[in-house]
């Protein structure tokens, strides 16, 4: 195998990989919600219309074994659970950035 597609098959297989942390409905959506700051289950919930409790709570435990969310949890009555971004996870803000400015481009392009 060339060095050309030695290199090629490393990227895409980090693509992969960054697809599977990022990937799916409802994850970049909850990455939004907390780059603006921590939030409790209930404010991510109200935010992301559509979503079930059920889909969000899956959602949130995959982002946390990804190591992307931090999941902080009061000992109190009612309990009290907060999300908020590690460091790993801050490190994709430029990454949806670029997102976003490739679907603005997008949509100018094909309208």
């Amino acid at each position: 195998m060339n060095t050309n597609a030695v290199e090629t098959q490393r990227a895409s297989c980090a693509v992969e990989r960054t697809l599977e942390v990022i990937g799916g409905r409802w994850k970049v959506l909850i990455l939004r919600e907390l780059f603006q700051g921590v939030k409790r289950f209930g404010q991510l919930h109200r935010a992301l219309h559509g979503i079930t409790q059920k889909m969000l709570t899956q959602q949130l435990r995959e982002m946390e074994e990804d190591g992307i969310i931090h999941r902080e949890v009061y000992l109190q009555v009612p309990p009290k659970v907060e999300y908020s971004l590690t460091p790993l996870g801050e490190s994709l803000k430029p990454v949806i950035d670029a997102m976003h400015e490739w679907g603005i481009r997008h949509l100018d392009a094909v309208h």
